[in-house]
């Protein structure tokens, strides 16, 4: 496996950061392939399992969550379940002004709470689960601008399609936190952390020109889900310990993608305009995939970075 690990300049909020393209050596036959990729695509990390991916003329938004109210997750104790929502356009707006689509994965408060606000700014278009989509509802997302999706979608656009997948969260211990769903109707609004419930668990291929980008909302997936589907792209999150085989069932599934881009190892009480501390996932990440994929290069890209795969 190849390791390339993408080192930050500091930036103050709204900075414009440089985009980065792979650099690899010639003698990994991952990293050097025999048939190049034809496509412009950039991925940019916005911090936890926030991604924006663009080219083919759009932008794509994941699971974006920029405001990264403080929670105490990754304490010893854990994240109180009533910490207050809040989504706050001021660490927002420098970052994101335009997207074609918002691709939400689950329901939890690590993932939604700033969904409505950029849905509102940009016009995009959310696509979610039955319960995702209430839960934005009930947090002044405009209800013109869902798109219910269950898994098994496939979607042509000019240029790019979306493809949308069931799949499942990791437990504690077995144990899903905030487990449940609001189907049906638009519940109360939400008001704290507890509020925001899994609602089924989402993965997306993203597929622009001959780019395959695939990416998982939490450390867990169905195999037969997505056997075969071959991305170049693997956003992918460390943790899984509850998960049977979690890397190597995985890659067994999607066989060894070009780059593997760890997604969601940073510690999100921390600020996205400082370098990511890793919770913790990280390295045994890393590990797992270069036994599991040796001839993948394993791509860590820092908050705010972009990455170009060639």
């Amino acid at each position: 496996m190849t390791d390339t690990h993408l080192s930050r300049r500091r930036l103050l909020a709204g900075a414009a950061t440089a985009t980065v393209a792979a650099t690899v050596p010639a003698a990994s036959a991952a990293a050097s392939p025999a048939t190049p990729l034809g496509t412009e695509v950039t991925l940019r990390w916005l911090g936890n399992n926030s991604w924006e991916i663009t080219g083919g003329g759009t932008v794509i938004l994941i699971d974006p969550w920029l405001t990264r109210f403080h929670t105490g997750t990754y304490t010893p104790e854990g994240a109180p379940p009533d910490v207050r929502i809040v989504s706050d356009p001021a660490r927002i707006d420098p970052y994101i002004s335009t997207a074609k689509h918002i691709l939400v994965t689950h329901g939890h408060y690590d993932h939604l709470p700033d969904v409505p606000h950029i849905a509102r700014r940009t016009g995009a278009t959310v696509m979610g689960s039955e319960t995702h989509l209430n839960l934005l509802r009930a947090l002044g997302a405009p209800g013109d601008q869902m798109s219910l999706v269950r898994g098994g979608e496939y979607f042509q656009f000019d240029g790019y399609t979306i493809q949308v997948f069931r799949s499942t969260h990791s437990t504690q211990g077995g144990k899903l936190v905030f487990p449940g769903t609001r189907p049906a109707s638009v519940p109360k609004k939400p008001r704290v952390i507890a509020d925001l419930v899994e609602g089924d668990t989402l993965a997306y291929l993203i597929t622009i020109g001959d780019v395959k980008i695939m990416n998982f909302g939490s450390s867990n997936f169905i195999s037969r889900e997505i056997e075969g589907l071959r991305p170049d792209v693997l956003l992918v999150q460390p943790g899984g310990g509850s998960t049977h085989d979690y890397v190597p069932r995985m890659f067994a599934a999607l066989g060894e993608p070009r780059y593997v881009i760890p997604t969601h190892w940073d510690d999100f009480d921390e600020p996205l305009t400082a370098p990511a501390v890793d919770w913790g996932g990280l390295e045994t990440l890393r590990a797992s995939v270069a036994k599991a994929s040796p001839r993948s290069s394993f791509v860590v890209v820092d908050h705010l970075e972009r990455f170009t795969p060639r």
